[in-house]
């Protein structure tokens, strides 16, 4: 039917080399066209009653193709996932090399897995900052005591925490994420500036940049903020840090419109894993 290699690559993305063999391919091609010509619609004949003659003149080898790899492309793809125990996080990238009628076909697929995150001594390290930043505080004759509100000194430190989280603990997200993310980012963007009436040479010279230089700046965006969300979720499971039901529904009943409330029931996993990280955002702040 088919044979398969696992290649693994860094950064926690993996290659899955397929080949399928062409005469299980030739069997499921006929398969395709039986179910397609179930849904054919031609002139002089009700939808389901096309003769196959009939239908062979109307079915496209493309479309035929389609629905052959429609079918059996997931199929494999879960099979090898649980075989050998992956855990994508993102839609696999998927390339056909070879995919010609009467021989094998050859498909590389490459898929991001969670990283693999090193915590290391961060305790101790955050436990420091705050502690110099405490000594630096104590005022002495002479020095200037710049005021600041409780929030503002509270945001100050968040900061300082995250950044020194990200730059002591090691973690390398995959390049399928990224790219897939700065794509998103770079057609939102297009779209945002064409409803501004601008184009793109307008933007970038506006902000003093060069595409590679914006892409550059959205890259280091990208993977700043995904390394972020893996360490908190790291930190989170290692500290058996849970929400509660109730602190949902505290979060629920604030929403006042009845509407918008239910929709956000509906959507609770994702209520949940926001209170999730502002809690080990609170766990590092009390270290």
């Amino acid at each position: 039917m088919y044979s398969y290699k696992i290649n693994k690559q860094p950064k926690s993305t993996t290659e899955i080399n397929i080949i399928i063999s062409k005469f299980y391919l030739e069997k499921e091609k006929k398969s395709a066209f039986k179910r397609l010509q179930l849904e054919l619609v031609v002139d002089g004949y009700r939808k389901g009653k096309v003769p196959e003659a009939i239908a062979k003149k109307h079915l496209k080898d493309d479309q035929i193709l389609s629905e052959t790899i429609k079918k059996i492309l997931p199929e494999i793809y879960s099979e090898i996932v649980k075989k050998e125990s992956l855990k994508p996080i993102i839609n696999p990238k998927i390339d056909l090399i070879k995919p010609k009628n009467g021989e094998d076909w050859e498909i590389k697929i490459l898929i991001a897995e969670k990283p693999e995150i090193i915590l290391g001594q961060y305790k101790e390290v955050i436990k420091k900052l705050k502690a110099d930043k405490k000594k630096a505080d104590i005022w002495i004759p002479g020095k200037d005591k710049e005021k600041k509100s409780e929030s503002e000194n509270n945001s100050q430190l968040i900061n300082e925490i995250l950044n020194l989280v990200l730059k002591e603990i090691k973690v390398e997200i995959s390049d399928l994420i990224i790219d897939e993310e700065l794509e998103y980012r770079l057609s939102k963007l297009i779209d945002d500036i064409r409803t501004a009436g601008l184009t793109m040479d307008t933007y970038l010279k506006s902000k003093n940049l060069t595409m590679d230089q914006l892409k550059q700046r959205f890259k280091k965006e990208i993977e700043d903020t995904y390394k972020l969300e893996f360490i908190l979720m790291e930190i989170a499971d290692k500290e058996n840090i849970k929400v509660e039901n109730h602190e949902l529904d505290k979060v629920f009943s604030n929403i006042k419109d009845e509407k918008q409330r239910v929709q956000a029931q509906s959507n609770s996993y994702f209520y949940a894993s926001i209170l999730r990280k502002q809690k080990a955002i609170d766990f590092l702040l009390n270290l």
